[in-house]
């Protein structure tokens, strides 16, 4: 191991261009697709604030007494599509409506708004047909006069999000691809460079897997500087755009995981390149 790691070390010291040149289109590549994974992250968190305003509002007959409201609360609020259901009475309706409409105000009287309930759905419930469904199942309860919830706001939430997600993987498989050519050819460009000393090591009775194991090393380092970088240049490119636009970074495991799939590309483009070479030897 200690050969093995030292032949490594020296394949970077003897090559040192070609070694940064690897390093640096990795980093290119990663951090294409990280910027893609970046995009992607913070227009799902403002679609996911959008959706919140998903709400549905039951209308309840004057003649409702306390406890029977206080009860269908409590009942609606454990339905699992439900993240909460609160009652809203009527004087705290007329609150609301003049504090919304300023000036008009005083247009609103206690006996114009009623008393409602307001139940807000739970992430990955807010589909149109679970929220038509959740919206049913309140609609039968005797004292409910009226349930609302713009049914064609939820519809075009839901559409527009079908299509980000498709739009979505499509495109981060296509950076994918794009990035792991580019990664495949720069390694299979380093191998080539030296396919005199490995076929010196094969003429002298190396075994495959003794003149595969610098490569190999070799490579994962490289995948593994490579997306550090990219990573770096990710940070620097959200530290500046950030000054303008808030967004959120990546979290630590989606960094770290970065890293790693640079180390792990690095490793089979290594891998991949120096059997093929082998094989022709």
């Amino acid at each position: 191991m200690r050969l093995t790691l030292r032949e490594a070390v020296m394949s970077f010291a003897r090559a040192p261009l070609l070694s940064a040149l690897s390093i640096m289109m990795i980093a290119f590549s990663l951090y294409s697709f990280g910027l893609f994974g970046l995009v992607a992250l913070n227009f799902r968190q403002r679609f996911g604030a959008v959706e919140e305003r998903i709400e549905i509002e039951a209308f309840v007959d004057d003649s409702t007494n306390v406890e029977t409201l206080a009860n269908a609360v409590s009942e609606i609020a454990r339905f699992p599509e439900v993240a909460r259901a609160l009652p809203v009475t009527k004087d705290e309706a007329l609150e609301r409506a003049r504090r919304d409409m300023g000036e008009f105000k005083d247009v609103f009287d206690a006996s114009f708004l009623p008393a409602s309930i307001k139940v807000q759905v739970r992430e990955g419930f807010r589909d149109p047909a679970t929220v038509q469904r959740v919206a049913d199942r309140i609609a039968a309860y005797a004292f409910v006069d009226d349930v609302r919830y713009g049914a064609e706001f939820v519809e075009r939430l839901h559409d527009i999000r079908n299509v980000a997600t498709g739009t979505g993987i499509v495109l981060g498989i296509a950076f994918a691809a794009v990035a792991i050519i580019i990664i495949a050819a720069t390694i299979r460009i380093t191998v080539l460079a030296r396919a005199r000393e490995i076929s010196i090591m094969r003429l002298v009775g190396a075994t495959n897997g003794f003149v595969r194991r610098p490569f190999l090393l070799e490579g994962l380092a490289t995948g593994v500087l490579g997306g550090g970088l990219a990573l770096l240049l990710l940070w620097l490119s959200f530290a500046l755009i950030g000054r303008y636009i808030p967004l959120v970074f990546l979290e630590r495991p989606m960094a770290i995981g970065g890293i790693a799939f640079g180390g792990m590309i690095g490793l089979l483009g290594s891998a991949l390149s120096v059997w093929r070479h082998l094989r022709r030897i």
